[in-house]
């Protein structure tokens, strides 16, 4: 069973790797909108007394806290996947898996992680270049541990994305286009989970509510447990809801899969 999916791991780095070469000039064009957000910020704060900060954050930790979130959407985010899933449900592609013994949900998985490490190996040149350049802002994290925590928080960040977005190409089994629900999915995630600011800048009702939705533990806690703005039991906290919505997500992707199968009608393939 192991034997068949890291097959397909390896099968997916041999197809992804035809693509390393965009995935260099996605990667280089990203640092163009960082670079904004980064100038902006530097803004801010040459308006304030010197070490001030924004909501605890100073200049170093809000200059970190993007640099990570460009590392953790490049290990996370998903990019092709909904689409290819939605693509196979319509194009009659998906027949194949139901007669042979491999689970969809595991072979898309394993398509998943192949195609972000072969990202984060494209984009390690322009990434880590471009944190050379701003490492007199650029913080470490406090310990070894904090940043095993932030590896793990980062994982499991990856699959609550997956799982989510996987949940969300299945619709393809009822509608004919899913490219609305995929966007508005990905402007909340945007949003919501901490991509285009610190979700702890907002008024603190507003997070207290953000908290109990799936969006901060898909890029924003990784982002804090690296930082070590997550400690104690807000730590332990953090992972208990990032567990259980990866469990959430999981069982409802296995949930939609048999309900989609059950209505499903071969075409092509």
């Amino acid at each position: 069973m192991v034997n068949k999916y890291s097959n397909v791991f390896n099968i997916g780095i041999q197809n992804t790797l035809v693509y390393r070469v965009n995935f260099l000039v996605r990667a280089c064009f990203g640092l163009i909108p960082l670079s904004a957000t980064l100038f902006l910020w530097d803004a801010i704060y040459s308006s304030k007394q010197p070490g001030g900060n924004v909501s605890g954050y100073i200049l170093s930790q809000m200059v970190s806290y993007y640099l990570i979130v460009t590392i953790v959407d490049g290990l996370t985010a998903v990019t092709e996947d909904d689409w290819q899933i939605a693509s196979d449900i319509k194009d009659g592609n998906i027949s194949q898996f139901l007669v042979k013994p491999i689970d969809y949900l595991s072979y898309r998985l394993a398509l998943f992680f192949s195609g972000r490490l072969v990202y984060m190996l494209a984009a390690l040149v322009p990434i880590g270049l471009f944190i050379y350049f701003k490492r007199a802002d650029f913080v470490l994290p406090a310990d070894p541990s904090t940043f095993a925590l932030f590896l793990l928080s980062a994982f499991l960040a990856g699959l609550l994305q997956f799982f989510i977005s996987y949940t969300m190409a299945l619709l393809a089994f009822w509608v004919t286009e899913v490219s609305t629900f995929i966007f508005i999915l990905f402007a909340f995630e945007y949003i919501a989970g901490g991509h285009m600011f610190p979700l702890d800048i907002l008024p603190p009702s507003v997070v207290a509510v953000l908290k109990f939705t799936p969006f901060p533990y898909e890029l924003f806690f990784p982002v804090s447990v690296y930082l070590g703005r997550a400690t104690g039991a807000e730590l332990s906290l953090g992972f208990a809801m990032q567990v259980s919505w990866v469990g959430i997500a999981y069982l409802s992707a296995r949930f939609v899969w048999r309900r989609g199968i059950i209505r499903y009608t071969a075409a092509g393939g």
